[in-house]
């Protein structure tokens, strides 16, 4: 089992999951292909848009010049008033609940509607319940009914054994529904939350495995649409899709996921990270690689030692406040990356490859994204001009290769809410994409908060009936900071 620490950080191991063949992927998850599972998910939300590619080496220098300075990164009129950081970590959960895409980086030229999405594209948190205690009894704790099992903290000197890990193997692999939810220590407690939610309204409210499943997802999508959305969309437009409908997003026959939503709009997140967290009264200033060494995928210190389980009140508004100024928010909305994510050990050979902003930049152009400007046209927005899309380090750089005429459907996006939202939230290009494909998930469901037999569904598990967030949840599970004040 390896050691415990509380000091130097070792090197984090390269990403090492799925990035075989789909066949090796579906065993890996052992989804079944059936009712609930098509295959070419994927899709093109505008595909009669031209499709717009550039040279690996343009896409290198803009995503290099996308990189924060440490002074930018520790400015904190840089941070987003408006947004807990807990919500960086909310997107990423619910992403890994909505796709999965095994197609190896950087492969060129992807169709999209010939790649597998390995996560059904619904809000149903298939990537918590897996198949359910039948088929993936692993998850389960035996003969509860349906009870997660939850993994031991390893005793680190003064601080108490804790119940509070996702359950690992003897090599200490996390037994969840999907690992990727253990590739940093914020979303894997987060994962674990979700898990005692389920476990405590169980438990609390005497329902069985399938009547809580439906509870606790049913309440999570009202996370979704009526917490998460209005913070990282312009309300506005998310307020004009539920009302006057989606436009743009219009799956014929079954909901699928759109690379322009995959590959760069729902991307916005990467530009919320911050270089530094306050993780919990022990780690005031944990940085964001130290958040990745406490998981198993990297293969460094789990389970995770008793004096690193999160302080909820740093990053989600309870009631009960953090102390001081240890509340964290995220980073705003903005074509800046912080330095960390400039370079990350994933071992590619060819080191910008080793930038998430080249990555994202590189991944968007495998799949022939349309320009950010020819979408802006074809909603009817009226695109970023030259100049707004020259401004900054990265302004120039985009200016340089051309990219302030035609630009990369991510970094447009991004820039975008720099410009038209100050980085508060996405603007009107992103806003749309985002919200109609999340809007369009629900309503297309089958049994969700928007879907026909739901209308009057209203949330019960918060404090006030037809309310419910993510800190409602948190405080739900009663273990705000289990290391103490």
């Amino acid at each position: 089992m390896p050691r415990s620490t509380a000091g130097a950080a070792p090197a984090i191991a390269p990403r090492r999951f799925f990035h075989g063949s789909q066949d090796a992927a579906r065993a890996i998850l052992d989804i079944p292909l059936g009712q609930n599972f098509q295959p070419g998910m994927f899709g093109r939300m505008f595909p009669l848009l031209k499709k717009f590619t550039a040279k690996e080496e343009d896409l290198a220098e803009l995503g290099k010049a996308m990189i924060e300075t440490p002074a930018q990164a520790a400015d904190p009129t840089r941070d987003n008033a408006g947004v807990p950081a807990g919500f960086t970590y909310f997107g990423q959960f619910v992403d890994h609940d909505i796709t999965l895409d095994t197609t190896p980086f950087p492969e060129r030229d992807v169709d999209p509607q010939a790649v597998e999405n390995f996560r059904t594209p619904a809000l149903e948190l298939d990537s918590v319940y897996g198949n359910g205690p039948g088929a993936h009894p692993f998850l389960y704790q035996k003969g509860s009914g349906g009870l997660f099992k939850i993994g031991a903290n390893q005793n680190v000197g003064a601080s108490p054994t804790l119940d509070h890990d996702l359950h690992r193997d003897n090599q200490g692999v996390a037994l969840i529904g999907d690992p990727r939810n253990d590739e940093n220590l914020i979303v894997a407690q987060l994962h674990l939350a979700i898990e005692k939610f389920h476990n405590k309204v169980m438990t609390t409210r005497g329902l069985n495995f399938t009547d809580t499943r439906r509870a606790v997802t049913l309440h999570y999508q009202w996370i979704v649409l009526h917490d998460f959305l209005p913070k990282i969309v312009d309300p506005a437009v998310l307020q004009n899709v539920l009302s006057k409908g989606r436009k743009f997003y219009r799956p014929k026959k079954y909901p699928f996921i759109p690379v322009e939503f995959a590959a760069a709009a729902y991307r916005f997140g990467h530009s919320m990270v911050r270089e530094t967290y306050s993780h919990n009264r022990i780690f005031p200033n944990a940085t964001l690689m130290q958040e990745f060494q406490f998981t198993g995928l990297s293969g460094s210190f789990v389970p995770v030692p008793s004096n690193w389980p999160i302080d909820w009140r740093r990053f989600f508004e309870t009631t009960q406040k953090a102390p001081g100024n240890a509340f964290n928010l995220s980073r705003k909305i903005d074509a800046g990356l912080t330095p960390q994510l400039g370079s990350l050990p994933l071992g590619d050979p060819k080191p910008e490859r080793n930038n998430l902003a080249v990555r994202n930049l590189v991944r968007g152009n495998s799949f022939k994204l349309p320009s950010g400007q020819s979408v802006a046209a074809a909603m009817g927005v009226a695109p970023l001009t030259p100049a707004e899309l020259s401004s900054g380090a990265d302004g120039a750089a985009a200016k340089a290769k051309g990219f302030h005429k035609k630009s990369p459907l991510w970094y447009y996006i991004l820039k975008e809410a720099e410009v038209k939202a100050g980085g508060a939230h996405l603007g009107p290009v992103g806003s749309r994409i985002v919200a109609e494909v999340f809007v369009g998930l629900l309503e297309m469901s089958k049994d969700s908060i928007l879907s026909k037999g739901n209308k009057t569904w209203r949330p019960d598990l918060g404090p006030k009936p037809g309310e419910f967030t993510m800190a409602q949840l948190v405080e739900f599970v009663g273990e705000l900071n289990p290391v103490g004040d």
